[in-house]
């Protein structure tokens, strides 16, 4: 049964461990990073480095315009809104901080699903794919655990955007094939997704996870503080730091 995938791909510790995982369960994988007006490229350049290290193809979207309708966020518009530091790990998640772009994963779904959409039904109408033989999955490392407090990382919204999904698509309408969103980690602690990540041999090297986009992690953003907690309670040093 030939299986079509779409990883979203950021170039962090998370997005890296999920598309690696994706690559062992989909024979067409297809990892998508977006450029949405964050306020550096680094993690860009990241993604294109991990979907290098582990042969999966790439799919590099401009989809910029994001940072000026998504404005109220700092990581599209730092000048106006300060990354926070130093802030407590066990305090995270209690409130939606600065950083949280709005609707961002809405948006990075729904243009997931249509270029999976479109290459399921390419699959179907111009290959002669059975339909019964055919699946669609998008692949995404949101957290509920270790996290921010982000509203679009719980696992209530992915289950309402799955429904969504399938009744706005032809696939499911025509072909009765669900968009299936699959969400590995979302309720995996930090340490247990370094653990994974290390056990699937994902190039965590190559990872960024800072919001910052300096030549070294700032060690003070909410995403430095839970990668580095992530790999002290794994066991492990972050190989990031000694490349």
């Amino acid at each position: 049964m030939p299986s079509y995938g779409i990883s979203l791909l950021s170039g962090g510790l998370d997005s890296t461990t999920v598309t690696a995982l994706a690559k062992g369960k989909t024979d067409h994988l297809t990892a998508l990073t977006f450029h949405y007006g964050q306020s550096h490229s680094k993690e860009v350049d990241c993604a294109a480095a991990v979907a290098r290290s582990i042969d999966v193809e790439q799919e590099l979207m401009d989809i910029s315009f994001l940072g000026k309708v998504a404005w109220y966020s700092a990581l599209t518009n730092p000048e106006r809104f300060p990354v926070p530091e130093d802030q407590d790990a066990a305090k995270m998640g209690n409130s939606v901080p600065i950083t949280y772009v709005p609707l961002r994963n809405t948006i990075f779904l729904s243009l997931a699903a249509a270029y999976l959409e479109s290459q399921a039904l390419h699959a179907i109408e111009m290959e002669g794919v059975a339909p019964a033989d055919l699946q669609a999955h998008i692949y995404m490392a949101p957290n509920a655990i270790d996290y921010s407090g982000y509203p679009d990382c719980r696992p209530e919204f992915f289950e309402k955007m799955g429904e969504s999904l399938r009744y706005g698509s032809k696939l499911w309408t025509e072909y009765h094939i669900p968009l299936q969103i699959e969400i590995p980690i979302i309720e995996m602690s930090k340490a247990d997704i370094v653990r994974l990540g290390i056990e699937i041999n994902a190039p965590l090297e190559l990872t960024w996870s800072c919001y910052q986009g300096g030549k070294v992690p700032c060690a003070r953003c909410d995403s430095c503080i839970l990668r580095a907690n992530g790999f002290r309670d794994a066991g492990y040093p972050d190989p990031a730091l000694s490349v």
